[in-house]
């Protein structure tokens, strides 16, 4: 199985915002990431508007649609307020393949961990099944070794996502095997209740190989801040390409 990449857009908007006016473009830039190979689009508008904003995920599925995969990420709980209709809202104007639900608040400078499914579960649970009456497959960020995994089934998502930050520190500093085989178990049990395997966070070239082969039938990778970053030096088209060969490669190896 090749892990599908999809390539969170939002530092685009980072960039774009820090000057105003509409430059770059993530409409462009998420053209440029399809017409590389990837196969999907990935954004969090945050209701602060930080980075994405309500029109860029609106625009975002006009260039999508019928092409990739279209991730919204969010947290649901979060209310509407002046220029943010709210999660739900913006899933049901767009249709996104898959929404992610992520814990997260306008305090996190990024996400950093995952739910408590014993404490949000009753919470989620309507919230899951109204966003699959949309026609979205719910992913539930989740933390590596967490009690709670089965419990996602339980509410009716489809999917995790692992959140890779503590592994991709660990790799950093050299020792990465413990959270590996965290990640590793975290994903079998998934899988024995029926989900599927999503991963994120802090992934990049230098530890995405170690990931894939070391965590079984990981479905779906998104990745950003990154490959961003290492596009700036080499180019988004090449940045995009060398991750693809690194899924291939994983996949293509016994």
């Amino acid at each position: 199985m090749t892990t599908l990449l999809s390539v969170n857009v939002n530092k685009v908007a980072v960039l774009r915002n820090s000057r105003g006016g509409s430059e770059p473009s993530v409409v462009a830039a998420a053209e440029a990431v399809i017409t590389a190979g990837a196969g999907g689009i990935t954004v969090h508008p945050r209701p602060d508007q930080r980075h994405i904003r309500p029109d860029d995920v609106l625009a975002l599925a006009e260039c999508i649609r019928g092409r990739v995969e279209y991730n919204l990420e969010g947290n649901p709980f979060a209310p509407p307020r002046d220029g943010y209709p709210g999660f739900l809202a913006l899933v049901a104007a767009v249709r996104p393949t898959q929404a992610t639900l992520v814990p997260d608040n306008d305090s996190q400078l990024t996400s950093d961990h995952g739910f408590d499914l014993r404490r949000d579960g009753a919470r989620l649970r309507p919230l899951i099944a109204e966003l699959n009456a949309l026609g979205a497959r719910v992913s539930l960020f989740m933390d590596a070794g967490s009690d709670d995994i089965e419990l996602a089934a339980e509410l009716g998502a489809q999917r995790i996502e692992i959140y890779t930050g503590p592994y991709a520190h660990a790799h950093a500093s050299g020792d990465p095997g413990a959270m590996l085989a965290a990640c590793a178990d975290t994903a079998r049990r998934a899988q024995a209740a029926g989900l599927g395997v999503n991963a994120g966070h802090d992934l990049s070239q230098a530890n995405l190989a170690a990931f894939l082969r070391g965590v079984p039938e990981v479905r779906e990778v998104s990745i950003g801040h990154a490959l961003f970053g290492e596009a700036l030096l080499d180019g988004l088209a090449a940045t995009v390409r060398a991750y693809l060969d690194i899924t291939a490669d994983v996949a293509a190896r016994p």
